[in-house]
C-alpha cells in the first residue's frame, strides 16, 4: 500500500501538499511557488548580519547562547550593601578624626619627624632658603601627604573602592561601542568553508545576498545542511553550486517551496538551533551560572525525550508544547528535522499553514488520513503497532508484562487476509473478523484453500479454535476497534487506495506534520489513535536509513498513552536521533508502576506550578538529593559574675528588652532534596516550572527553576 502521503484525498487538490525529500534536493519546477516573506526585505541586510555575527559562547546546559554573557561559576562573596556603607562611613568619621586630631595637636608633632630627617634645616624657619612661599608649599605637601595616607588606610578599611564599583562608577558608564566587524577570515557571512573547498563562486553570491537583505535565518540554515551532505558525500559539489549560482539564498528549497512559518511566536536561534522558553530566576535555589540566563531548548536535549507536568493552564501547551513545535518546524524548513505534532483539535499547535501534512481525523473537510498500519507491509510488524495502540493500556506494567498475545491474534488475521486481497483489512472489515462473524471467516478459509495457503491455513484455524473460549483476547480487542469503527470515522482509514492516507514512515524526509485528535465526543477513540501514532513513530524512527536528520513527536496530553511498551521505546529513541515531547496534567494519569520508569527513560523533565505533592514527590525521588551547606545559630544567655557584670547586664536589659546572649554558629555539611514534594507543589509561582535538563552526551543541569514568561 503506498501510503506516502503523495495520493489524492476524496478527489480534491484543495491543498496540495509535496512529498517530503532530502535537504539538497532542488526539483526544476516546485510544486508551489515560494510564498511571499511577511515584510518587504530589507534595502541591505544588516539586520541579518547583525544577528549571524552576533556572539554566542559556549554556555552552561539550556542557556540561551545568543548574545549570552557568561557568569562565574560560584557566586561571588558580595559584602551586604547596608553593611558596605555602613562601614565607608565609619571609616570616613575616623580617618577625620584622626586628621582632626593631628591638626589640633592633641596627638603631638611626632608626625612632623619625618619631614625633619628627609629635609635640611636651612628649609626650615623664618629665614628659610625657600622662602616664605616655599615654606609654606613644603608644610602643605607634607600635610597633604599624610591626609592622603590616612585617606588610602581608611578607604581600604572602609571599602571605599567597592563603594565605588558598585553605586558610583555605574553612573557614569558609557554606552559600550558597537562591535567591530570580524576579520574576513572569521566572519560567517563570507562562508570561508565553501571558499575553502573550491565553491568560491557560491560563496560570493551567497555573501551578496546577505548583504543585500535577501537571506533568512531560515535560508543560512538550510544551506548549511546542504553542504553538511555535501561533505559527507550525499550530494556532489557541482549540483550543489549550480543551485547556489542559480537561486542564491533560495537554493535548496524545502519541497514546500517554504522559506519561512507564517508567524513566529517564539525567539529563535536556527545557528545553535535553540529556542527560548524563559529565564531562569536569579534564586539561591538555582546555581549562580545560571540566574538570570536565559533558558532553551535545542535538538541536543529533546533527542533524550521531554516530559512536562502540569495542571490545565499551567502552560503546556502556549509554553512548551508550541515553542518547541514551532522550532521544529523551522528546522524541518531548513532540512534538519521531521517533526509530528498531535493534540486535541483546536488545542493551539499553530496555523496550519505552518505544517506540509494536517490529519483532522473526523473532519469530514480533512485533505489527509492516518494509516492504521502504519505504511508497513509485514503482518507481524502491523499486528504489533496495532495491539499496542488497541490493548497496550490493558498490558501488565510491571516487569515482564507485555501484549504479546494480543499481537498474536492480530497476526493470525492480518497475515492471511493480506495474501488473499493484497492489503490489510479495514477498520469494519477487522472488527467482523475479530468478532468471529462466520461469512468474513469462511470466505477467507475459502480464498486461501484456493491459493494453497496452507500455513497461513493452519494460522486461521488456530483463531477459530481460540475464538469464544475463556480468556481470549480477541473479543477485547473487537471492543476496542469498536471505538473506531463510528460513523463520523468512516471515510477514514482506509486500506483500499481510495484516499490519501499518510505514514510516519515518511520520517526519513524533513516534514512537518499536524494531527488533530476528535477529543470532544471520542475520547477513548482519540487514546487509541495517540498510542498508535506513538507506536508507528518508535517503530519507523528506528528502521531509518538516514539518521542525521533528527526526528521529533511532539503528543500534548498524553492521558492513557503510556504503556510498558511505549516506555522501552522511548529508552530506544536516543539512539535513533529522535525524541518524544509529552504532557501530562498528573503523574496519575501513568500506571504506578511505570512513572519512575517514565521519568527515568526521558532526559528532559519539568513540572509546572500547580503540582500536587504526590507528583512532587516521584519529581523529588528522580532528582535525588544533594550535598549542602547547614549553619546552625544557636543564641546562649551570658551569665555575670562581678556586681559591675551584674549591673551592665541589667542596664542592657532595659535598653534592649532582652538577656545578653552570646550567639554560636555551627557549620556543617548535610545532603537534602534538590526540590521537595512541598516546595514542588506550593514554592513554584504560577507561570513558572522547575526543569531538569540532560543531553544526548549524557551530561546534566540540576533542576531549575524557569520563568516561562519572560
Amino acid at each position: 500500500m503506498d501510503s506516502d502521503g503523495t495520493q489524492d484525498a476524496r478527489g480534491t487538490h484543495a491543498h496540495p501538499v509535496p512529498r517530503p525529500a532530502g535537504p539538497v534536493e532542488v526539483p526544476a519546477m516546485p510544486p508551489r511557488p515560494p510564498r511571499a516573506p511577511d515584510t518587504p526585505p530589507r534595502p541591505d541586510g544588516s539586520a541579518f548580519l547583525t544577528w549571524l555575527r552576533a556572539p554566542r559562547p559556549d554556555a552552561a546546559l539550556g542557556v540561551w547562547r545568543f548574545g549570552h554573557r557568561p557568569r562565574p561559576a560560584e557566586e561571588p562573596d558580595e559584602i551586604p550593601t547596608r553593611q558596605l556603607l555602613s562601614g565607608a562611613l565609619i571609616a570616613f568619621l575616623v580617618g577625620w578624626l584622626i586628621w582632626s586630631l593631628l591638626q589640633n595637636g592633641y596627638l603631638g608633632a611626632w608626625w612632623w619627624v619625618p619631614l625633619e630627617l628627609v629635609t635640611p634645616d636651612s628649609w626650615r624657619g623664618g629665614d628659610s632658603a625657600l622662602g616664605e612661599n616655599g615654606t609654606f608649599i613644603l608644610y602643605r605637601g607634607y600635610e597633604a601627604l599624610v591626609a592622603l595616607a590616612i585617606m588610602v588606610g581608611v578607604g581600604r578599611l572602609g571599602r571605599w573602592g567597592e563603594v565605588w564599583r558598585r553605586f558610583v562608577a555605574p553612573r557614569f558608564r558609557r554606552p559600550e561601542p558597537q562591535e567591530a566587524l570580524p576579520a574576513p577570515e572569521d566572519d560567517p557571512a563570507q562562508w570561508n568553508q565553501l571558499r575553502a573547498a573550491g565553491a568560491a563562486d557560491a560563496a560570493e553570491r551567497l555573501a551578496a545576498d546577505a548583504r543585500t537583505g535577501l537571506m533568512r535565518d531560515v535560508d543560512h540554515a538550510r544551506i548549511l545542511r546542504a553542504w553538511q551532505g555535501v561533505r559527507s558525500g550525499r550530494h556532489s559539489m557541482a549540483t550543489f553550486s549550480s543551485a547556489v549560482l542559480q537561486d542564491g539564498a533560495a537554493a535548496c528549497l524545502h519541497p514546500s517551496g517554504e522559506r519561512d512559518l507564517p508567524a513566529r511566536l517564539s525567539r529563535h536561534d536556527l545557528v545553535t538551533g535553540q529556542v527560548r522558553l524563559g529565564t531562569t530566576v536569579d534564586d539561591s535555589r538555582n546555581p549562580y551560572t545560571y540566574r538570570g540566563s536565559g533558558l532553551a531548548l535545542g535538538p541536543e536535549l529533546l533527542g533524550t525525550s521531554l516530559v512536562a507536568v502540569g495542571p490545565a493552564g499551567s502552560g503546556k501547551t502556549g509554553s512548551v508544547v508550541w515553542p518547541v513545535a514551532e522550532s521544529l518546524c523551522l528546522h524541518a524548513l531548513a532540512g534538519r528535522a521531521a517533526v509530528v505534532v498531535v493534540g486535541a483539535a483546536g488545542a493551539g499547535l499553530g496555523p496550519a499553514d505552518a505544517y506540509d501534512v494536517v490529519v483532522r481525523i473526523g473532519n469530514p473537510e480533512s485533505v489527509y488520513d492516518l494509516d492504521l498500519y502504519g505504511g508497513t507491509t509485514d503482518p507481524d510488524e502491523a499486528a504489533a503497532i496495532l495491539a499496542e495502540a488497541l490493548v497496550g493500556d490493558l498490558a501488565d506494567p510491571h516487569p515482564g508484562g507485555d501484549s504479546r498475545r494480543s499481537t498474536t491474534v492480530l497476526a493470525q488475521l492480518l497475515g492471511p487476509y493480506r495474501a488473499v486481497h493484497g492489503r490489510f483489512p479495514s477498520v469494519p472489515e477487522l472488527r467482523q473478523l475479530l468478532d468471529g462473524a462466520p461469512g468474513p471467516l469462511g470466505a477467507l478459509r475459502k480464498a486461501l484453500q484456493e491459493s494453497g495457503e496452507e500455513s497461513l491455513l493452519r494460522e486461521l484455524d488456530a483463531r477459530e479454535r481460540q475464538s469464544g473460549h475463556h480468556g481470549d483476547v480477541g473479543s477485547v480487542l473487537a471492543d476496542r476497534v469498536a471505538l473506531l469503527d463510528r460513523p463520523a470515522f468512516a471515510p477514514f482509514f482506509d486500506t483500499s487506495g481510495q484516499s490519501r492516507p499518510f505514514s510516519l514512515k515518511a520520517l526519513d524526509h524533513p516534514v512537518r506534520v499536524r494531527i488533530d485528535l476528535p477529543e470532544r465526543g471520542h475520547a477513548d477513540a482519540s487514546r487509541i489513535l495517540a498510542r498508535l501514532v506513538l507506536a508507528q513513530f518508535t517503530a519507523s524512527v528506528a528502521v531509518r536509513e538516514d539518521r542525521s536528520l533528527f526526528a521529533c513527536l511532539v503528543l500534548d496530553d498524553a492521558t492513557g498513552v503510556v504503556t510498558p511498551e511505549a516506555v522501552r521505546g522511548v529508552q530506544r529513541l536516543r539512539s535513533a536521533h529522535a525524541g518524544v515531547v509529552l504532557t501530562l496534567r498528573t503523574l496519575d494519569d501513568v500506571p504506578r508502576p511505570l512513572r519512575g520508569p517514565l521519568l527515568g527513560a526521558t532526559g528532559c523533565r519539568m513540572a509546572l506550578s500547580g503540582l500536587t505533592p504526590w507528583d512532587g514527590q516521584d519529581f523529588a525521588e528522580v532528582w535525588g538529593k544533594e550535598w549542602t551547606e547547614a549553619r546552625d545559630v544557636t543564641d546562649r544567655q551570658i551569665i555575670a559574675e562581678t556586681p559591675a557584670g551584674k549591673a551592665l547586664h541589667v542596664l542592657r536589659r532595659v535598653i534592649t528588652g532582652h538577656a545578653p546572649t552570646a550567639r554560636a554558629v555551627t557549620v556543617r555539611q548535610v545532603e537534602r532534596e534538590r526540590w521537595s514534594a512541598s516546595e514542588l507543589a506550593h514554592g513554584v509561582p504560577p507561570g513558572h516550572a522547575v526543569l531538569s535538563l540532560t543531553n544526548v552526551k549524557g551530561e546534566h543541569a540540576p533542576p531549575l527553576l524557569v520563568d516561562l514568561r519572560s
